[in-house]
């Protein structure tokens, strides 16, 4: 009896799980329509269709509904069907919506499309806060194809990382799903568990997939996508946007829908082309489809990205809210060229549960038991969009060969081709891997580290490796180890270092090293050893100046609280003074020469600049991350800086122990920086420090602070909150009490868009102010005002700035060009 009650149970649950309607929608011609929404009238249950239209809606208990069929560009079809088991069929054909002007009294005067976004952005806020809270199912699909893939990339053979492609190189390179349960609370509190989690070719994979990922609020001035994407409904939409009515329809509740075309005042501004359909009267979003450029996104990579979005309306709650939404792209880059979209459902909206704050703390994504373990049957049950056949294929395909592909038999031959050394490597470094074990080892190329300065002439350095990634969730061990000889000084020195993470969650890192190196006065690295190589070849300036380090030192770091990092360190040093041992130049100046490697006394040559000593440093340094969310993975935590707030750092230097007394000295230090955006009008950044020295007044110069200068007029970074372009590195170096400020803030096109010509280029202009204080000096101040973003199509590496410097009265300028690529070599 018990047995009988048991099979029983689990044949009404098994019945349970797959209630559902299921179809195929079509248009008159009998073409799949994708993208359909299928819903229950005046429920928020509801689905949509798959690319080849089928679509399946999960219902609860045999009974009479009436299912509703709604696709832009089409009559809404209602059915009114009786169940009375499942599943059942219900098919669906579509005719085209009849959408006329005929109806519309045109006002000569003015266009209508703007007196009715003119409604519609009045009403922007107000329909904005309609939405207080709510919880809601979501469901995401990511789907990520490759076209006719390079068979290498940079000599890197490509077959192991394109699994289950065609004979052209085509196909699906990432396929997953997530379903999950959200909570929201206006205005910006959102919150995911994500209860099943599903990657093609990973059974034990976590889809990235998340309903944060894809929240496009269309109410908001802006949309975060890359870059601030300003809405068709933004306050100042009219100075970016023109706007057409293309015709008038009624939707299935009698509401009249106005079809709106969208049209880019400028080419090149962060905006969106396309048709936003809004209720009359009501002044909502009924859908919207809108496309952006990857150059006006200013995301590379893309060639165009369209958001797909749909809403609904409750009776019962008197509130239209987005039912689906799809995210469709194409992109290009490398060699590499294909196309790919997301889709979400949001299903089984409650305005009636209580959600409060108290509903949300820092984490704002976790995984519920055994999310990425679901089968197939929990899948086929609970997928509200159904699998295409071009999915099924890849999940299989990628599913049955993962346990091959995994295997140490499948994985030593990869290694076995991959691991093959060629003569070339001796040159260009080598790389030997085990996969199965997930360990590597290798070298790397002499000719990558190839440089020159004055101390040691021509110099190369031949750095090696080994890791070992302990599992899945980042726990790994590393060994490094440099060996560098320099021609002209005849010095052979070699550093190593070991570091281990023990797990991803408060990312826990030990790390030991020791060895014997140059280093430059200023451990920032204020002159790349590529471009000091250049400027001292080529223009005779020797700028990087160095001394010879032998040490030894151990490091820990550790986040303690959620935002909260600690970093410490103590180091054995002992430092001893170089020379300049060449004079090699390619063009001489006979009214030019060599500096000496004595950064305070460039003109004295021979002498060392300090004399030989050592001494133990110690440093703790906390950074705040105020604000900060995170996401909780299965044995991992990713953490997501707030934009709200900005981030501290405080730090304590102690250098003691020393072999001369006054060698030691006490420093407190603190730094203060934020990045956020401003609407339309561009990124704002700022970068503060102060610090403060005791007992220091005669330290070694390489303890002192240097704030970074730059007298190459080559600039090697995205942007310039750590420097200054027009000062002589070591001009304004302390031992004292210091303050510095940087505030930079990029337009993003706001206002060269505007000018005839100039908006073609898409060039941001950027502006920026730095400040620099510290005792017995008159403060230093630079302003510059420069043109990022310029290239060549997808490539776009270089920027143009003009700096103007004072110190008690104008100093000098100059003009620096940013060469972003070169931080990307080095």
């Amino acid at each position: 009896m018990t047995k009988n009650l048991l099979a029983f149970l689990i044949v009404m649950i098994s019945v349970q799980a797959f209630s559902q309607i299921k179809g195929r929608i079509t248009d008159q011609k009998n073409a799949a329509l994708p993208f359909v929404n299928i819903y229950v009238e005046n429920t928020f249950t509801g689905t949509t269709s798959n690319d080849e239209g089928y679509y399946e809606l999960s219902l609860n208990k045999p009974a009479t509904y009436t299912i509703v069929f709604q696709f832009l560009g089409y009559k809404t079809v209602k059915k009114e069907i009786e169940i009375k088991q499942f599943p059942y069929t219900l098919d669906a054909t579509l005719a085209e919506e009849q959408i006329s002007l005929n109806e519309v009294v045109i006002n000569a005067d003015e266009n209508p499309a703007d007196i009715i976004m003119r409604k519609a952005i009045a009403s922007r806020k107000v329909n904005l806060e309609k939405i207080n809270a709510f919880k809601a199912n979501f469901y995401s699909r990511g789907l990520i194809r490759i076209k006719n893939a390079p068979e290498k990339f940079f000599g890197q053979e490509m077959d192991d990382f394109m699994v289950g492609l065609d004979s052209t190189r085509s196909g699906i390179l990432y396929l997953s799903e997530t379903i999950s349960e959200i909570e929201y609370m206006r205005p910006d509190k959102l919150k995911e568990k994500i209860i099943a989690s599903k990657v093609s070719g990973d059974n034990n994979g976590f889809s990235f997939n998340s309903a944060s990922d894809v929240d496009f609020n269309f109410y908001n001035n802006t949309i975060e996508l890359g870059n601030q994407i300003i809405s068709p409904l933004a306050d100042y939409a009219f100075n970016y946007y023109r706007f057409k009515l293309e015709g008038v329809f009624y939707d299935d509740k009698g509401n009249l829908i106005n079809k709106i075309k969208v049209i880019p005042r400028r080419e090149n501004d962060r905006i969106f082309s396309g048709s936003i359909y809004i209720v009359d009267n009501q002044w909502t979003i009924y859908a919207l489809e809108l496309g952006i450029t990857g150059i006006q996104a200013q995301i590379p990579p893309a060639e165009v990205i369209t958001i797909k979005q749909n809403f609904s309306y409750s009776d019962t709650d008197q509130i239209w809210v987005m039912i689906s939404q799809g995210i469709e792209f194409s992109y290009s880059l490398f060699g590499f060229k294909g196309d790919g979209r997301y889709t979400a459902v949001y299903s089984n909206y409650d305005f009636t549960s209580e959600v409060s704050k108290k509903s949300f703390g820092k984490e704002i994504l976790s995984f519920g038991n055994e999310a990425n373990k679901k089968d197939s049957t929990y899948w086929k049950s609970f997928r509200p969009v159904p699998l295409t056949d071009e999915e099924i294929s890849d999940y299989l395909l990628k599913d049955s060969i993962q346990t091959l592909r995994e295997s140490k038999p499948y994985l030593d031959s990869i290694d076995a081709k991959n691991n093959t050394f060629k003569i070339q490597n001796i040159l260009f470094g080598y790389s030997h891997r085990n996969s199965f074990e997930d360990w590597s080892v290798g070298y790397s190329s002499p000719l990558s580290d190839f440089q020159f300065n004055t101390v040691q002439g021509y110099n190369s350095k031949l750095s090696f490796y080994y890791r070992n990634n302990l599992d899945k969730y980042r726990r790994y061990f590393s060994a490094n180890a440099s060996l560098q000889y320099g021609i002209s000084d005849d010095r052979l020195r070699g550093t190593a270092s070991f570091r281990y993470k023990f797990n991803n969650i408060k990312s826990p890192f030990l790390a030991v090293s020791g060895g014997v190196e140059t280093q430059q006065f200023n451990d920032a690295q204020p002159i790349s050893p590529l471009v000091n190589s250049v400027s001292s070849l080529f223009f005779e300036n020797n700028f990087m100046k160095i001394y010879d380090k032998s040490f030894a030192q151990i490091g820990y770091s550790q986040e303690i609280a959620n935002g909260i990092t600690i970093y410490s360190d103590l180091a054995y040093e002992r430092r001893k003074a170089l020379i300049n041992t060449t004079d090699q130049v390619f063009f001489n100046d006979e009214d030019d020469s060599y500096s000496s490697n004595d950064p305070l006394n460039p003109d004295v040559y021979g002498i060392p600049a300090f004399d030989t000593h050592q001494l133990l440093k110690f440093n703790l340094n906390a950074r705040f991350n105020f604000g900060q969310e995170y996401m909780s993975y299965p044995d991992s935590k990713i953490n997501i800086p707030n934009s709200k707030y900005p981030t501290l750092y405080f730090g304590y230097e102690k250098g003691f122990a020393a072999s001369e007394k006054h060698y030691n000295f006490d420093q407190l230090k603190a730094r203060l920086t934020h990045s956020f955006n401003v609407g339309n009008k561009g990124d704002f950044k700022y970068n503060l420090k102060a610090g403060t020295f005791f007992n220091a007044d005669a330290i070694g110069f390489m303890d002192y602070y240097h704030p970074n200068g730059n007298q190459t007029h080559v600039g090697t970074s995205s942007t310039y909150l750590n420097v200054f372009n027009n000062l002589p590195y070591y001009e304004l170096s302390t031992n004292t009490s210091y303050l510095e400020m940087h505030v930079e803030h990029d337009f993003k096109g706001l206002l060269l868009s505007r000018v005839p010509l100039l908006n073609k280029l898409n060039y941001n202009l950027v502006i920026g102010a730095h400040a620099f204080a510290t005792e017995n000096i008159k403060p230093y101040q630079e302003y510059s005002i420069g043109i990022d973003n310029i290239g060549f199509k997808k490539f776009r590496f270089l920027r143009v700035d003009y700096v103007r410097s004072y110190q008690n009265g104008y100093q000098g300028d100059a003009v620096i060009f940013g060469l972003k690529f070169l931080n990307i070599i080095e």
